[in-house]
């Protein structure tokens, strides 16, 4: 099995050698590809002594999804796998997700993960729990597959199209709800890789109201794909949870900007009349 790996990143040169490393030492790439999202640093230089061990790609700042598909675009291998700069694989990683895909006959997978905040360990919420097989619903909440954790066959996204570039953020979620439509997650159990969290340069910090992001995904799946009677009940459940909670917080805050946002979204009445 060949895999293409690819590590979008903007300035993170401090842990991208890190990621880069632990990407090298796993037999199964054949590819790997950083996709430099228009940093202020030199990155290129940072990285040149991998030599032909790593492709450079720079592009003006787009973001991260259109940093991650330029990748895929790039990408030669029947698998991808993806890594964000500040993460790091464990030894073993492409291995195990192998055995288990050749296992169970799937075509995506994902594992569980060592939590670092701020250099200490820290247990995930029981609201993060991670799982296998038809996992559409139990994403629905909030995103429960972290991309660093992501291998999966390259024909899915003929299937289910790219990460998503009008979303700034909740990306991935968008992605892996489009994708857990379609097809059912193998999932290793045994943590595969470090995750590390607390830095000031997060999308999570960066943006205000997050389930912003959520909502206009959620919308997107009523208004373009086919769904059976029980996930689009699922899907306008949390749907109603989040735009109520937004509104809730939004008027604690006197956040005008997002109650006119929420106005607009509410005005809707094709996808939420009947919520």
């Amino acid at each position: 099995m060949s895999v293409s790996v690819i590590i979008p990143v903007y300035n993170r040169v401090k842990w991208l050698c890190r990621a880069i490393d632990s990407v090298l030492c796993q037999p199964e790439v054949e590819q790997l590809i950083v996709v430099d999202d228009g940093s202020d640093i030199d990155i290129e230089s940072a990285i040149q002594y991998y030599g032909s061990s790593v492709s450079y790609i720079r592009q003006k700042k787009m973001g991260v999804s259109a940093a991650r598909n330029r990748g895929i675009t790039e990408s030669t291998q029947p698998w991808i796998a993806f890594l964000d700069s500040d993460d790091e694989w464990l030894t073993g990683k492409l291995a195990l997700q192998f055995t288990g895909l050749e296992r169970n006959h799937r075509l995506i997978s994902h594992t569980e993960e060592v939590w670092i905040r701020n250099g200490v360990r820290v247990n995930p919420k029981n609201r993060h729990h991670k799982r296998g097989g038809s996992i559409f619903i139990n994403c629905l909440p909030l995103c429960t597959v972290s991309p660093s954790s992501v291998l999966m066959h390259r024909n899915i996204f003929t299937d289910v199209g790219l990460f998503d570039v009008q979303l700034p953020a909740c990306e991935d979620y968008d992605l892996w709800l489009r994708i857990a439509l379609e097809y059912e997650f193998d999932f290793v159990e045994q943590a595969c890789l470090k995750k590390y969290g607390g830095h000031e340069d997060q999308l999570s910090r960066k943006y205000w109201g997050m389930d912003r992001f959520r909502v206009q995904s959620l919308c997107k799946l009523l208004k373009i794909h086919s769904m059976d009677e029980d996930q689009i009940k699922a899907v306008k459940t949390i749907l109603n949870e989040k735009l109520r909670i937004l509104r809730l917080g939004a008027l604690k805050r006197e956040n005008t900007e997002l109650l006119a946002w929420l106005d607009i979204m509410q005005s809707d009445s094709k996808l939420i009349s009947d919520l």
